[in-house]
């Protein structure tokens, strides 16, 4: 497969093809192709009815179940918060192994939970993963009014997070998280992060959001929907998605005065947690104790 420049056509297995074997020429470099088809799993839920205030869409695979249950016993459990209706979804790719996709079939119809497509989950097709989650977002749940996309080993203190969009009281046109403002592409091979000058030729990066979490209004989401096929593809999904945010013209706003957005690990502390809406590298058993140290001190309760 070449991830490198030429036409982007999706084959009928969701795979990314490059119509080209020459990856050298970068004035015709591929563009965002959206998954055809219908989703194969759609979570339980009727927006229109009854629409959420904040959807968390978590991008997750096949292995990562021990993760995807400690997160519906913790922050991802639905809740209402300051009067608030919060759901959490799990962003899944087709697993390679049938006997693995029949065990995550099994499980989106007995959490139903799951939003997944005809694509191979592999790390590179990451953009696809979350492009599948704004597109479910603009088609079956515009009508939310926030959506925070991020990953299965994050933390999320979904209440301050409330609280803090409930202050920051604007509900269009809002994009935040972990501003990236003046990053550069990688260009060693060995890196996890590479991107070659074919791939994307420029020697700066349009602002953009660590994609360990990030917020936008739904309005947002549906922007970026449309616009998302005339834009270079490119296969790290913060970068792509601020890619489609310059070209809306959608500047990225901070959520708040203080940091609040961690894409790093950091030192679990009640006092510390209660101010942060989200950070990384957090375990499935560390997700169970911060939550219930959180909650307990916080608001009394435990799990």
């Amino acid at each position: 497969m070449c991830w490198l420049g030429g036409q982007t056509q999706v084959s009928m297995s969701g795979n990314l093809m490059s119509s080209r074997t020459s990856c050298g020429d970068d004035t015709r470099r591929k563009t965002f192709r959206r998954i055809e088809g219908n989703f194969s799993q759609l979570p339980d839920i009727d927006c229109h009815k009854n629409p959420p205030f904040l959807v968390l869409l978590v991008a997750s695979s096949q292995q990562h179940l021990d993760a995807r249950m400690a997160i519906r016993q913790t922050w991802g459990k639905e809740r209402t918060v300051a009067g608030k209706r919060l759901v959490t979804f799990f962003l899944l790719g087709r697993a390679v192994d049938p006997s693995q996709q029949a065990d995550i079939a099994a499980e989106g119809q007995k959490y139903r939970d799951i939003i997944q497509k005809n694509f191979t989950d592999t790390y590179y097709n990451l953009t696809l993963k979350t492009m599948m989650g704004i597109e479910w977002v603009h088609r079956f749940c515009y009508q939310a009014s926030f959506v925070m996309k991020t990953d299965i080993d994050v933390f999320v203190n979904v209440f301050y997070l409330t609280e803090l969009l409930l202050r920051k009281e604007k509900t269009t046109g809002f994009f935040t998280g972990f501003l990236k403002l003046h990053e550069y592409p990688i260009r060693r091979r060995w890196s996890k992060w590479y991107v070659s000058r074919e791939e994307y030729p420029g020697k700066t990066y349009p602002p953009f959001c660590s994609g360990t979490g990030y917020v936008l209004s739904s309005d947002v989401a549906s922007q970026i929907y449309n616009v998302s096929e005339s834009v270079a593809f490119i296969k790290l999904e913060d970068v792509f998605i601020g890619l489609c945010l310059e070209k809306l013209k959608i500047r990225l706003e901070e959520l708040h005065s203080e940091q609040t957005f961690f894409p790093e690990r950091i030192r679990f502390s009640v006092s510390r947690f209660k101010k942060i809406v989200m950070c990384h590298e957090v375990e499935p058993s560390e997700q169970l104790s911060f939550w219930n140290h959180l909650v307990t001190e916080s608001h009394g309760e435990v799990l």
